[in-house]
């Protein structure tokens, strides 16, 4: 249907709901929320600033493209998820997966050691790969079949290294999957890496795939369970921290920040920052060049965090001010380097300086590129920037734009 452009996102939502004759209650019921939130949305009496939030509602409306929501040019495409996202690599991941065997009769064996180092290794490509989705997709089928096999016919201390290793084989591939997998193979894996953790009885991997479960609660629009979910496992891991190997610390101050960024995007600024001065905290009684290895907790990321709080809670000139002390060479992910300079792009555009905002952009998306085209806050930046560039940056906004695969064109 044709919508004046002049028509907020709720007006939009409640027009298109009624064209297709669904009910409030139906609508917020699958995407997860109360009849009354989405009336909220709906009257204007609520921003809605969540983009995982946009793009459930669309899907939930049959709507292939989120710019019919956000309005906007017609030739900017933001595509919407409606099932497995495009990428080479999901079908033979989707198929180790899914097709995992019920019984163990395998004729080869897993060294339990060997497999826990190249899990190792696959993380360390995850976080220093500029194309990491493509490189680390096409290891996680024959990683997974091994860590499964490992984990069903070793015995003793070897099976509790083997279980600790699937767990963090399935915690990569929430993470080398998150917005091109369909929903239900994230919930797969997530519970699996967390089975595996407790299954081994190690704090920390249950700590780290509770970490991950956060993630996946976060981006599908749980931010209260996801909460839950962190502080609990904090909770957990805190009596054994004393006289703990570093990364047992390590992995408490990801939970932290972890916590800080989700209580930020529900604009819950005391708390938010509650929890990254605790991160901060956990980092000041770490050496100074520590890095987790597969969260990357350490000084510099707590310091890119604070970015991205700030960013979240919608202060832009304290998230500016916060990037411009930061020295992104001491962050050895190239991931987390790309997704710093998303959130000060975000930053700019919330200021309003489309100029700064595109600078930056396109130092993310040379960082790297597949960080900056399967992550949705950076799809919407490109998109705003096709958008709002002026005249003279046009034809830089749209080569960004057609790379990052957000205009109808691309």
């Amino acid at each position: 249907m044709d919508l004046p452009e002049d028509l907020s996102i709720g007006e939009r939502i409640r027009l298109l709901r009624e064209s297709r004759g669904m009910s409030r209650p139906t609508l917020a019921g699958l995407c997860g929320r109360s009849p009354d939130w989405l009336k909220k949305i709906e009257s204007g009496e609520r921003e809605l600033r969540s983009h995982t939030l946009l793009l459930r509602l669309a899907a939930a409306l049959q709507i292939a493209d989120l710019s019919i929501i956000t309005g906007g040019p017609s030739d900017v495409a933001q595509p919407v998820p409606l099932g497995r996202l495009g990428h080479p690599a999901m079908p033979a991941i989707w198929a180790a997966v899914m097709t995992r065997p019920l019984t163990a009769a395998p004729a080869r064996e897993v060294d339990a050691d060997g497999l826990r180092g190249r899990v190792e290794q696959t993380w360390h490509l995850w976080h220093t790969s500029k194309n990491n989705r493509t490189e680390v997709g096409a290891l996680l089928p024959s990683l997974i079949a091994d860590a499964e096999t490992a984990a069903r016919t070793l015995d003793g201390p070897a099976r509790r290294t083997a279980l600790v290793a699937l767990s963090d084989t399935y915690r990569l591939v929430g993470q080398a999957t998150a917005y091109i997998a369909p929903a239900e193979l994230a919930w797969v894996v997530a519970d699996r890496a967390l089975t595996a953790a407790q299954q081994a009885d190690d704090p920390a991997a249950i700590a780290a795939a509770a970490w991950n479960l956060g993630n996946i609660l976060r981006e599908t629009a749980y931010p209260d369970e996801a909460l839950r979910v962190v502080t609990e496992a904090a909770d957990l891991i805190r009596p054994h921290l004393d006289g703990a190997p570093q990364d047992w610390r390590g992995v408490y101050g990801a939970l932290q920040l972890h916590a800080a960024v989700t209580a930020a995007r529900e604009g819950r600024e005391g708390d938010a920052w509650r929890y990254w001065d605790a991160g901060d905290q956990v980092a000041k009684s770490l050496p100074a060049a520590y890095v987790h290895p597969s969260t990357v907790f350490g000084r510099a990321n707590v310091d890119f965090h604070a970015v991205s709080v700030a960013t979240d809670l919608r202060a832009a000139r304290k998230a500016l001010s916060l990037a411009d002390d930061i020295d992104p060479d001491t962050m050895p992910s190239t991931e987390r380097r790309a997704r710093l300079w998303v959130e000060v792009a975000r930053g700019h555009l919330q200021r309003g300086d489309a100029t700064a905002a595109l600078h930056v952009m396109k130092m993310a998306h040379d960082i790297g590129p597949e960080t900056v085209t399967y992550t949705p806050s950076a799809r919407t930046a490109a998109a705003d920037l096709w958008r709002k560039a002026p005249r003279a940056l046009r034809g830089e906004a749209t080569q960004l734009a057609e790379a990052v695969g957000v205009t109808a064109s691309a």
